[in-house]
């Protein structure tokens, strides 16, 4: 399943083509729909105040209910935009944002309206891809979830390696914070909240994983499980950095420590003894949940003054942002990271086992 989104943040419709969908794939609309709330805007002040509907309108590749096997293209409008508030960004690019790279990338012609194509806006086609891609991977007993994992320096405790079950994962998917601890919801939201009181932003963790998934699957080099995922999750606004398992950790700890052991279980196949490689070896599954996290920077339209250039008069200037903006995008980018990861978990399955693994429904 390739999946290509498109349009911009302040236009009239975003959308997602998903390419490779195999035929008589029967969509849950209400899980879609599922998926897409997780995504939105919740109260409490968290994050931004654009109120947007995001229901999928399928225009192609699903009749009766069921995928045909072309290509499935779904549009979400956009109804409350407000291209106004970034008319001096045609100017004054952004700290942190895209909006001068994109401007030196496409000579000016960039659409700079809540950041158009590079706007988190994009993360809801994506979201819709990954829905579908969730429920493909369901009927194989793959399945997808993850939990905010810390909020600026508040940080809670991560999965299990070994046991990742598909009901802890559809738990945390129902909250309304997504945490596996939910003592800690009170203070991650406390200090998203202060950041947005002194007009300024937090950053995030989320760590995701993939439970059920064989070993066997993944190759070496560019096509690594870890390759896969990583080039998916970094397509993803806002992440600046990933880990399987221990990751950096490693840095820090002996061979003896990191290795993960294995013994024969009373069934007769292997199990891991411990997951400190986040189930993935040589690029290639272990059997043992495939656990990554993946670090949210803090968003970059801020209500502070900052520094930045004016594009037209090549002087120095300030630049303070208006409009509606989230103080924390890591919370809502946790069903954006699991799109991000089924869809590579499909890729993976089609280049190891293709009709074995994939095929038809």
């Amino acid at each position: 399943m390739r999946a290509t989104v498109f349009g911009e943040s302040h236009g009239s419709a975003v959308g997602v083509l998903v390419e490779g969908v195999p035929p008589g794939l029967a969509l849950d609309m209400g899980r879609i729909a599922f998926e897409m709330a997780r995504r939105s805007p919740g109260g409490g002040g968290l994050s931004t105040g654009r109120r947007e509907q995001d229901k999928p309108d399928i225009i192609s590749g699903l009749h009766d209910g069921r995928t045909t096997g072309a290509p499935l293209c779904a549009i979400i409008q956009n109804g409350d935009a407000r291209p106004a508030d970034y008319e001096k960004l045609k100017r004054l690019p952004r700290p942190g944002h895209a909006d001068y790279a994109a401007f030196v990338r496409y000579g000016g012609h960039n659409d700079v309206r809540g950041g158009g194509h590079f706007s988190g806006r994009l993360t809801a086609p994506l979201v819709f891809a990954g829905a579908v891609a969730k429920q493909f991977l369901a009927l194989r007993e793959i399945f997808v979830g993850g939990q905010l994992l810390s909020v600026a320096d508040v940080r809670g405790a991560g999965f299990d390696g070994q046991e990742v079950s598909r009901e802890l994962l559809a738990s945390i998917a129902m909250k309304d914070f997504p945490v596996l601890d939910d003592e800690l919801a009170a203070k991650m939201k406390k200090k998203i909240l202060e950041a947005k009181e002194q007009g300024d932003s937090v950053g995030g963790v989320i760590e995701c994983a993939i439970a059920g998934l064989p070993a066997g699957i993944g190759e070496p080099g560019g096509c690594s499980l870890e390759s896969l995922i990583a080039k998916n999750a970094f397509a993803v606004p806002g992440v600046k950095g990933i880990e399987f398992g221990a990751g950096f950790g490693f840095a820090r700890i002996m061979g003896s420590e990191g290795n993960d052991c294995m013994a024969m279980d009373e069934g007769g196949d292997v199990k891991m003894l411990s997951n400190n490689n986040g189930g993935i070896s040589g690029g290639i599954s272990t059997g043992a949940p495939v656990i990554f996290s993946v670090a949210l920077r803090p968003t970059p339209s801020i209500a502070k003054r900052q520094q930045t250039v004016d594009l037209v008069s090549r002087t120095t200037a300030e630049l303070s942002i208006e409009g509606r903006h989230d103080p924390c995008i890591a919370h809502r980018a946790l069903p954006a990271v699991e799109a991000a990861a089924a869809l590579a978990i499909i890729d993976a399955l089609e280049k190891i086992g293709g009709e074995r693994y994939v095929g038809q429904i």
